[in-house]
């Protein structure tokens, strides 16, 4: 178990990891920080954050090394190289990649971590900035048992449904399929949407029938409110889905898996995407179906 007094690094400052940062302050964590723009972390800084000006000082200084970026080749960036963290990351300590990224990424950061005498764990999130904000994520982890228990006092912090699903790359491969499940529910969410309107229901009303049945989501109780508010701001970016959606179709190709859906909602966002809202939210998918 780690201590109060564990030194953490945290790696990634964006929408997801600021607030996750916020959490292990407020629980009393001492954290350092570093990220590419240093303003992004001003507020975490502020809130007595420290500034660590490379990886590699981060690395150096810490006992667990937490990272939440954006996408697989910004994980190898971070971990890889001379100047990265498995090459500076002190032997006893963790390093905890919280990114949605490749479940081979996953493995092969478990094994050099191995001989490295350092506890490598990979642990996705669901819950968007909600989950975030209110401490309250899912967390899908792979990795040793004994890595899992000794970093579960911080995931206790940021999370509360948190399962260690297996070895090394099994919390990406969980969060694939969660990404999977999300895809197709998106499209529901919208095709819903747009028949309550067509057929000249109020659909705010009609949400307040069915997200407490069998239709309920979080898509349909958090994100389709946002669409009839017309509210795009991201809790989750159209991008980084878009890059969930690509790594799951590629991983279920590998593995001779048919996901109709999931190909369905890639090639839709992708349309979104190209109509200039990669920034947007999630949920500015209704744009396709107004």
């Amino acid at each position: 178990m780690l201590s109060i007094n564990a030194k953490i690094g945290f790696i990634g400052t964006g929408v997801m990891g600021k607030n996750m940062i916020a959490n292990l302050q407020k629980a009393g964590y001492p954290i350092s920080l570093y990220t590419r723009t240093k303003e992004k972390a001003q507020g975490l800084l502020d809130n007595g954050a420290i500034w660590k000006s490379s990886i590699a000082e981060l690395a150096k200084s810490t006992d667990v090394i937490i990272t939440m970026v954006g996408y697989p080749a910004d994980v190898e960036e971070v971990y890889f190289g001379q100047n990265g963290i498995l090459e500076n990351a002190k032997a006893g300590s963790y390093v905890v990649d919280m990114t949605t990224s490749k479940p081979s990424l996953a493995i092969e950061i478990y094994k050099q971590a191995l001989e490295k005498n350092i506890y490598s764990m990979d642990a996705p999130v669901s819950g968007g900035d909600v989950g975030a904000i209110n401490g309250s994520l899912a967390i899908m982890a792979g990795g040793d048992q004994h890595t899992f228990d000794s970093v579960l006092p911080l995931f206790d912090i940021v999370g509360e449904n948190i399962i260690r699903q297996g070895g090394a790359g099994a919390g990406q491969h969980t969060k694939l399929a969660n990404q999977i499940t999300i895809a197709s529910n998106m499209i529901g969410v919208c095709e819903a949407i747009a028949y309550s309107k067509r057929s000249g229901l109020d659909p705010m009303r009609v949400l307040d029938s069915i997200t407490t049945g069998a239709a309920g989501s979080f898509s349909l109780s958090k994100l389709a409110p946002r669409m009839l508010e017309g509210d795009n701001a991201p809790g989750f970016y159209v991008k980084h889905f878009i890059k969930d959606m690509t790594i799951a179709l590629e991983s279920a190709e590998e593995m001779g898996l048919s996901t109709p859906g999931l190909s369905l909602s890639l090639d839709l966002y992708k349309e979104l995407a190209e109509k200039g809202e990669n920034d947007s939210g999630t949920q500015a998918l209704i744009k396709l179906f107004e």
